[in-house]
């Protein structure tokens, strides 16, 4: 696991071979409980091409030196992560 939240990752590898792709990361909040959103790619196993971007928020607890997640929201797709900026934009105007 990660100590720092630098090291926070949503890249994943099994073997050899790259499943989910980190394309960029944001970090929200850092401390004892850490909030990150990244934008990433998963990879289509029949094609060998990486997907559309997707998004995903994570929180991580800080315990013994080390963050582990503690929840995740995926955003799936780019409508989706438009009607949420929207809803924020919104509300935040009022």
């Amino acid at each position: 696991m990660a100590e720092t939240v630098d090291e926070l990752t949503v890249e994943y590898m099994e073997g050899d071979e790259m499943t989910v792709k980190q394309l960029d990361k944001i970090v929200l909040t850092k401390g004892a409980w850490a909030t990150l959103i990244y934008r990433y790619q998963d990879l289509d196993r029949k094609t060998g091409e990486f997907g559309a971007d997707k998004y995903t928020i994570r929180r991580y607890q800080k315990r013994n030196g080390e963050y582990n997640q503690r929840s995740k929201f995926n955003i799936s797709s780019k409508d989706q992560a438009t009607k949420i900026m929207a809803a924020l934009s919104k509300w935040i105007d009022e």
